[in-house]
């Protein structure tokens, strides 16, 4: 058996062979590792962006709470810390306990005929005084009948017949007044009782059956009533130094349309349309020539409009921060949450006639403001979208819902502090958010409106009395006002 003994140069060759193997090897293995660990970090921010999503409900989002279902949200996560105040009615609440009055309706008089200890005989003494005990109660109800006659005469000189003349309201041969159509109003636009249920009530309160007609025909006629008001407070909030806007889904004909309403502390104006932005505002008639402070949530056709100011409303934000504090578990948006509250509390504190925080305090929480932005960006590096490896300017690419934020509260500070710089600005939109709270109700009560015209005729008629409302008018007597003729319109100089 030969044996060969390798040369140095076969050995160096063998060597070199193998290292080549061995580092092909190693190489491939890395590429797996990189490319499984770039999978595994995909499936980590899906799996987050999912649990984000399922963890979001009304009190930490934009939701709305009929978005939350039944037992997946407990109510106790509200936004307010709990006070001092005790438990029942606070110092100064008007209270609502049944007082006496002085002349009242009808008085029924109990005898004493006899001595309660003896048994003789009182029916001829003096009465020396009275206990007395009031009940309040309501008469029966009916429909009253009132029969119109008018005179026919033959005039004896012509013998030709003349007639009297009736009401300008009496205009058929059998008709319903105004107090039924004012109930009638007044249930399913105030109370969102449906009309069935409408003709339902009249049946058991006045024993006389209505029709569905009837209903649905003294909400047509209030909404003509009501035109001259439905326009002057238009006008009046184009011309308000602050408007609330804001806009809900709302079913009409089996499909989703939107419910837009404008608002002041004084003024409610409604519009149902089948889209959402430009051109449902368009159409509302308000926004185009409105030139004070619009105050919503961050719905970007509101910056359409650049005639106006705008605000941002900070309880959006203060739900958006507990979220992303309790989802991503980030400092900072417990940090901006606590300075957002501790300047409202420092605008709650400034006395009248100050419309505005002093400078050094401006300067201060604006720094602080930057400050947690920063940290906030730190935290949360911007994407840049890339094509092969490279940034590239092409495509917006998706950020993570902190990211989000942090772009909104940075480039819209001035509109996120407004409440700060003038007082006027109020910290949220609740007054936008409250009046359409009421609309929402009859929408979970009826499921929503079979017609545009009747959803339209109804903001309208809600328009109408929550304005009516807001000036402390009754809402019963603004209808019966309104098909008597003369609805209630407010002016500028109403308090």
């Amino acid at each position: 058996m030969n044996f060969h003994m390798p040369t140095d140069e076969e050995i160096h060759t063998a060597f070199a062979q193998g290292e080549a193997a061995v580092l092909a090897v190693f190489h491939a293995v890395a590429t797996q590792v990189a490319a499984l660990a770039q999978q595994l970090a995909q499936q980590g921010a899906a799996l987050q962006a999912l649990q984000a999503r399922l963890a979001k409900c009304s009190h930490n989002s934009s939701k709305p709470p009929s978005s939350d279902g039944y037992g997946t949200v407990k109510r106790t996560t509200s936004l307010r810390k709990a006070g001092d105040k005790p438990n029942g009615g606070q110092q100064g609440h008007e209270g609502q306990t049944l007082m006496a009055v002085e002349h009242p309706e009808r008085v029924v008089t109990y005898a004493v005929p006899l001595c309660a200890y003896c048994h003789a005989s009182l029916h001829e003494i003096e009465v020396m005084g009275y206990e007395e005990r009031q009940v309040f109660d309501l008469p029966a109800i009916r429909i009253e009948v009132t029969a119109h006659r008018a005179e026919i005469k033959v005039c004896p000189a012509c013998g030709k017949p003349s007639k009297g003349t009736f009401p300008d309201a009496v205009t058929q041969a059998v008709q319903y007044g105004p107090m039924v159509h004012t109930w009638a109003a007044y249930f399913t636009n105030h109370h969102h009782i449906p009309v069935e249920r409408t003709t339902e009530v009249f049946a058991d309160l006045v024993q006389h059956q209505l029709s569905e007609a009837t209903v649905l025909k003294a909400s047509e006629h209030l909404d003509t009533c009501i035109a001259p008001s439905t326009e002057a407070v238009k006008g009046l909030l184009r011309d308000a130094e602050v408007l609330h806007v804001d806009e809900s889904g709302l079913r009409v004909r089996g499909t989703l349309h939107w419910l837009h309403v404008a608002s002041t502390e004084r003024l409610t104006s409604y519009e149902v349309h089948a889209k959402r932005g430009h051109e449902a505002m368009e159409a509302a008639g308000i926004l185009g020539l409105f030139h004070g402070t619009a105050v919503h949530d961050h719905w970007k056709p509101y910056f359409t409009y650049d005639e106006c100011t705008h605000a941002l409303c900070n309880a959006h934000h203060l739900r958006e921060l507990r979220f992303i504090a309790t989802q991503y578990q980030q400092a900072w948006a417990n940090d901006m949450a606590a300075l957002l509250v501790e300047i409202k509390a420092a605008v709650a504190a400034t006395p009248a006639p100050t419309i505005c925080l002093a400078m050094p305090e401006l300067l201060a929480f604006e720094t602080r403001y930057d400050a947690i932005v920063q940290a906030g960006l730190a935290a949360n590096p911007i994407s840049v979208p890339t094509v092969d490896g490279k940034a590239t300017k092409r495509g917006r690419p998706k950020q993570s819902p902190p990211v989000n934020l942090l772009i909104r509260l940075r480039d819209f500070k001035g509109q996120v502090l407004a409440f700060m710089s003038d007082f006027r600005v109020p910290f949220d939109n609740n007054q936008g958010e409250r009046d359409i709270r009421m609309v929402k109700v009859k929408q979970k009560v009826s499921g929503g409106f079979r017609t545009l015209e009747g959803a339209q005729r109804f903001g309208h008629i809600r328009g109408y009395l929550s304005t009516a409302r807001k000036h402390a008018h009754n809402v019963f007597e603004a209808i019966r006002d309104a098909f008597a003729g003369q609805p209630f319109i407010p002016s500028p100089d109403m308090p």
